[in-house]
């Protein structure tokens, strides 16, 4: 059986927001490099080899070219890109100072509506108009890492269809290095998929990608990824807002970020956006369902307690998001975080009496509903005491 994908004008309209947004760049077919052959070869310094010339057509590579328009002239583009869709005219280019990255794209697209179809489309886009062809998927979960994977596979026939060449991807691995080689020297487009704990966590393995390692030639695999100025894609960047995870994307050297996303935490240049609603009213959802704040206990006497939502991850129970007051040194202060199965608010509250009988006794993530066994109940979007009006 053969997945046969159709092409949707809405989502053909996000992918032409973002190409649109480089209106003027030059078309460049990549521009040639050596790459960094590591101890055994008789240059040392891999990060000024660009200048070189190419003895070796074993050791060329092709990087992105670099962004030839001005700040002016980029920020003109995106404007026009906004006013086309009504969206609010970016003041200026917004910079993400913590991954040094200076430009940043939003593109807002409900869940459902194929941003992993738009940004992988994005990709054939970008080479056919302006040649760029390295780029790399960040995303926050070893599922959605795997469900990308998947989505290159089968539109790969569908791409080819239409843009007539098909994209190399893997998933980055620290013990299977050769990719990173292939990745630099294939001049078509090249797709690398990583999930940030795969450069972000502590672990002797995902630590590698910024070690001089032996069986890469003493080569840090870091700096072979840089060396081809690659575009980024977030997915689900809001995931990945933390400020170490973002001052490690800077080591990628991206030649500009896109973030796609529902529910974006941080904007910065937003180019397309299609809401809840505006999926409902192009029918390209059945309905919408809404969580609702509502409030229940005003009588001034209970514990303030605010359900925000329940999180369920494969192969582990599923785990409540909440806010409650908590005892400090400086005073009652309001506080967010997890809450398992047997989680005592009591104690975790510091002592505060308002939340003696507080412990879960269940989590229901079918109906939304977190239970305590002093008989209360919760279900996603309910508040305990009034509420305020920032809340």
């Amino acid at each position: 059986m053969k997945l046969k994908f159709k092409t949707q004008q809405y989502q053909t309209r996000a992918v032409e927001a973002l190409a649109d947004c480089f209106t003027g760049q030059p078309f460049s077919s990549g521009i040639h490099y050596r790459i960094d052959p590591g101890e055994t070869a008789p240059l040392a310094q891999p990060m000024q080899r660009d200048m070189y010339a190419l003895p070796d057509p074993d050791d060329a590579g092709f990087k992105n070219a670099a962004l030839e328009l001005t700040e002016l002239e980029l920020l003109n583009n995106i404007r026009t890109v906004q006013r086309r869709q009504n969206l609010p005219l970016s003041d200026g280019l917004k910079k993400d100072d913590k991954t040094g990255c200076p430009y940043n794209l939003d593109v807002e697209m409900e869940t459902g509506t194929g941003k992993t179809y738009v940004y992988l489309k994005s990709m054939f886009e970008l080479k056919q108009r302006y040649g760029w062809s390295k780029f790399i998927v960040v995303v926050p979960s070893i599922a959605i890492r795997e469900g990308v994977y998947k989505s290159l596979q089968i539109t790969a026939d569908h791409f080819l269809e239409s843009y007539g060449e098909k994209a190399r991807f893997f998933i980055y691995n620290s013990k299977q290095l050769h990719n990173l080689e292939s990745f630099s020297s294939d001049a078509g487009i090249s797709v690398m998929v990583i999930n940030v704990q795969a450069f972000n966590s502590r672990g002797a393995d995902n630590r590698r990608i910024y070690d001089e390692l032996d069986d890469f030639q003493s080569r840090r695999p870091i700096d072979v990824i840089k060396a081809n100025r690659p575009i980024l894609f977030l997915d689900e960047p809001q995931k990945m807002e933390g400020g170490k995870t973002l001052g490690s994307l800077s080591e990628f050297s991206p030649l500009f970020i896109v973030r796609y996303s529902a529910t974006h935490k941080t904007t910065y240049n937003k180019i397309h956006r299609l809401d809840a609603l505006d999926a409902y009213n192009q029918k390209l959802v059945k309905k919408i369902s809404v969580h609702g704040v509502t409030t229940k206990g005003l009588t001034g006497t209970d514990a303030y307690l605010y359900l925000e939502n329940i999180e369920t991850a494969k192969n582990k129970p599923p785990v409540a998001w909440v806010e409650y007051e908590e005892k400090s040194a400086s005073g009652v202060k309001r506080k967010r975080r997890k809450l398992g199965k047997g989680d005592n608010l009591h104690e975790l509250s510091g002592g505060l009496d308002q939340y003696k009988g507080f412990v879960v006794s269940d989590i229901d993530a079918r109906v939304d509903q977190l239970s305590f066994t002093n008989g209360v109940e919760l279900t996603a979007g309910e508040v305990t005491v009034d509420v305020t009006e920032k809340a």
